[in-house]
């Protein structure tokens, strides 16, 4: 399989970097799965996500 072929990925740990990861990947247009051992953890890194692009949009305006 090429690089250019991977079109999903997941990324296990939604975690500050594990959120990272996946917010990344997401931007670079790749379809993402994020997962941890309970859902708690993913809405948490589900939040980050959101607070760090709401972030970025209000230092861009």
């Amino acid at each position: 399989m090429r690089p250019s072929e991977i079109k999903k990925i997941c990324v296990l740990g939604a975690g500050t970097m594990g959120a990272g990861i996946a917010q990344r990947a997401a931007q670079s247009g790749f379809q993402v799965s994020l997962r941890d051992i309970e859902d708690r953890f993913v809405k948490g890194g589900l939040e980050n996500i959101r607070r760090t692009l709401d972030e970025g949009i209000k230092r861009r305006k």
